[in-house]
């Protein structure tokens, strides 16, 4: 596997993605500047309530970039996860707020086809409902048609991600969770995943391991290598074969984090790290 980038179904897919969530005012400067950096993914939602997806559309455009050289993800909202500011008529079919909110996602980023279309999440929290059956087969629409090469799904469990994939006819192909250590780093999840050829991308891989990057263990690898403890734990996930979401603010950040190829931990200290909240 590639440092730098993956193919799935024919489809060039870096190993580091630039998340723009929560970024509001700042999401189209942000996207440009990571543009800028040397990012080629870019990760989104047409979910107003956490991500502003028509400035990422914005970033890109001012940032240049042509269109064949990214890579774009992007995702479906049930109602549950929005506020007011709706990318769907609220009232219609699941099916058709699928369909709507797709087309408005094209709109915004100023495309005709996204390599990757998620589910952000099923309506439920135990087991698949109705209105998620609904909204896949929908996704699978849309890539029978084309506009999207990839399908993956995003916050979910073991049991439902199971559930999912014995349920589709168009295989998911990217699972996106939050990676936290004190759940071992989302292993079941990622144990699934690597048996059944899809590619886990892990989030939260800073903000929700605090106690991770503190840790003497981690600080001790990072010495050793000359390297700072957030690209020893984005390192770590590389290793562990994922695809890493980073959503710094920082030019230096980003040109840092992406910097996580150039150097290789020991399988001893992937194991160790693997083991500081396990």
């Amino acid at each position: 596997m590639s440092d730098t980038a993956l193919s799935i179904d024919g489809v060039t897919v870096p190993r580091v993605l630039y998340g723009t969530a929560w970024k509001e005012a700042e999401t189209q400067r942000l996207t440009e500047l990571a543009l800028r950096q040397g990012f080629r993914g870019i990760d989104t939602a047409n979910q107003r309530k956490h991500y502003f997806e028509a400035a990422v559309g914005q970033g890109i455009a001012a940032s240049g970039m042509p269109r064949a050289e990214l890579f774009l993800q992007t995702k479906f909202t049930f109602r549950g996860g929005q506020d007011h500011r709706l990318p769907y008529d609220p009232a219609a079919p699941i099916g058709a707020q699928v369909e709507q909110s797709f087309a408005s996602s094209l709109q915004h980023l100023g495309t005709d086809a996204i390599d990757s279309y998620v589910l952000h999440g099923p309506s439920t929290r135990s087991g698949l409902a109705p209105a998620d059956w609904e909204a896949w087969r929908a996704m699978e629409a849309l890539h029978a048609s084309g506009r999207t090469r990839l399908l993956g799904v995003s916050n979910l469990t073991l049991e439902q991600l199971q559930e999912l994939w014995r349920g589709a006819r168009v295989k998911p192909r990217f699972v996106q969770n939050r990676c936290y250590a004190v759940r071992g780093w989302d292993r079941a999840v990622r144990a699934f995943c690597a048996a059944n050829g899809l590619t886990y991308q892990g989030f939260s891989l800073l903000t929700g391991n605090r106690d991770v990057l503190a840790h003497r263990e981690l600080a001790r690898i990072a010495s050793r290598h000359g390297r700072d403890v957030n690209q020893v734990v984005f390192r770590f996930a590389l290793a562990m074969g994922m695809v890493v979401l980073i959503g710094t603010t920082r030019a230096s950040h980003m040109r840092a984090d992406l910097d996580t190829s150039g150097f290789d931990l020991e399988p001893d200290e992937v194991a160790r790290i693997e083991r500081i909240a396990g």
